[in-house]
């Protein structure tokens, strides 16, 4: 009987410790399986590697710290991580008047990686002198690279390169938190304010630099970052900037917009000058001519001739279909049939039908080809096409083996699908003004403006508007500086304008880095 008990005893025994090894196997496989479903980039990591290069013949020690830097909300939970590489050269002794550049591209919802790979970073992307891409994909050391005057911080705003949104939000609430102009640059201002302090760089002076809608943002930190950061700036980059007040994304596709196609004029004739479509006077004559002769024209003659419609004098009305034809190479019929209204999906699609291709969006140098020959807009951005498979192969290569960050979450170039940044909302906007507050209240502060002639998105025309509306009195013009480049949106791809460009820009933080100056009038 005993025997029998004891028997018993070591079943029962070993049942239980079988069951023990079960629940066990199956809990860890369940953890597994959450951790794989749940997968999440870490909300406060980083990696940190040493390199050195070469700029314009000086060699460059300088580290690589790349990682993400967490958000928090109102009761100081962390509900997003937003990712960056920051470059800073280690050959500095004393880092209190060393330039820190705070560097955004823009969409909304594109990541950092054009001016990162593309620009001011110590590598960029391997493509031709014009820059067209190369197979196989690859990148290079940047000898323009500003990092030999200034530190760099490349940051993705939510959704974009490996920045998440980490707490279970609805769209509704995550639009509420993120997606719009407003709610960008109050999050972006108090991210910046963190890794300043987290890197002790309050004492270095302080630049931001935006692309495209980045320019939008980073006219609206200013002001945000000056009034609630308390986080003075030296200067504002503007590469060819978006402006929210002037666009009207219904024009370029005939929307009623009598300013916009007056403004963007000037960039119709530039265009129309490289693809040699301008009449045989107008060719001969330089870049910056046939530029000033179509500014003249549009705020002088079409302005008004369009602002009066269908009451414009027939005769006058003709004149100017001419004038016009010989200034962007448009038919003279087509500008009657548009009531002398050339907008740009018309004008990309127009100036080369004759010979059955269109010119790009963002960089008009680029052609394509449609399915047909009619419409009044083209099919596809072929320019953006190019890019996009040659920046994301190299950026993703560049990231994991040579800063050596390694994670298993998806770089994204452009947050799309279900981290679509879309519906942004643009109420109370208000940009131009506060940045002009901005700018007033801070004697420091000046504005770099970088824009490529054959940009038909944000064009160089309309980047000069904007800043003529930001300061209407002309009592602050002397802080703000205009430069162009023969080439597109991203006028950095072009070889010579990379060296140019760089050069412009380290140029203006040199000359706008102070010292023992008084911040006043």
């Amino acid at each position: 009987m005993r025997k029998l008990k004891s028997r018993l005893d070591h079943i029962n025994n070993f049942m239980k410790r079988i069951f023990l090894i079960i629940i066990t196997f199956s809990l860890s496989i369940c953890y597994s399986q959450n951790n794989i479903n749940s997968r999440q980039i870490p909300s406060d990591i980083k990696v940190i590697t040493n390199h050195s290069t070469i700029i314009l013949g000086e060699k460059i020690n300088y580290s690589a710290q790349v990682g993400t830097q967490p958000i928090w909300d109102e009761s100081g939970d962390v509900i997003a991580t937003l990712h960056y590489t920051y470059y800073k050269r280690t050959d500095i002794n004393d880092n209190s008047n060393r330039p820190l550049v705070f560097s955004f591209n823009g969409g909304p919802g594109s990541a950092s990686i054009w001016m990162h790979m593309g620009y001011t970073g110590p590598y960029s992307l391997i493509i031709d002198d014009e820059g067209y891409p190369i197979q196989p994909y690859g990148y290079k050391t940047n000898p323009y690279s500003i990092l030999d005057v200034a530190d760099i911080v490349f940051v993705n705003p939510i959704n974009i390169g490996f920045s998440r949104i980490l707490k279970d939000m609805t769209k509704v609430e995550a639009s509420e938190k993120f997606f719009g102009v407003n709610q960008d640059i109050k999050y972006l201002a108090e991210w910046i304010s963190t890794f300043v302090s987290r890197s002790e760089r309050w004492k270095s002076p302080k630049y931001l630099v935006g692309e495209s809608y980045g320019g939008v943002r980073v006219m609206g930190l200013a002001h945000e970052l000056q009034q609630n950061q308390w986080l003075y700036l030296n200067g504002v980059v503007l590469v060819s900037p978006a402006d929210y007040e002037l666009q009207d994304y219904n024009y370029a596709r005939g929307g009623g917009n009598i300013v916009q196609p007056v403004v963007d004029f000037p960039y119709f004739t530039a265009t129309a000058w490289y693809h040699k479509k301008l009449g045989d006077e107008l060719q001969k004559k330089t870049l910056s001519d046939v530029i000033e002769i179509s500014e003249d024209f549009a705020y002088y003659d079409l302005l008004p001739s369009i602002a009066k419609g269908g009451y414009l004098n027939k005769n006058l009305k003709e004149d100017i279909a001419k004038k016009i034809e010989s200034l962007t190479g448009i038919g003279y019929n087509v500008i009657l049939d548009n009531n002398l209204i050339i907008t740009t999906g018309l004008f990309w699609k127009e100036l080369l039908r004759e010979e059955g291709l269109t010119i790009g969006r963002l960089d008009s140098r680029y052609k394509g080809i449609d399915s047909k020959d009619g419409g009044i807009y083209p099919e596809y951005p072929q320019e953006l096409s190019s890019w996009d498979h040659a920046f994301t192969p190299a950026m993703n290569s560049y990231i994991r083996e040579k800063l050596n960050f390694k994670t298993d979450i998806k770089y994204n170039t452009w947050a799309r699908d279900e981290l679509s940044v879309r519906p942004w909302n643009t109420d109370n906007v208000n940009i131009r003004r506060r940045f002009r507050e901005a700018i007033a209240e801070n004697p420091f502060l000046n504005v770099l403006i970088q824009s490529g002639y054959y940009d038909g998105a944000t064009t160089f025309s309309a980047a000069k508007y904007t800043i003529q509306q930001v300061d209407p009195s002309g009592k602050l013009k002397e802080r703000f500086t205009f430069k162009g480049y023969e080439s597109g949106h991203m006028m950095y791809l072009r070889r010579e304008d990379l060296q140019k460009s760089n050069q412009d820009l380290r140029d203006f933080i040199k000359k706008t880095v102070t010292n023992n100056l008084p911040a006043k009038y």
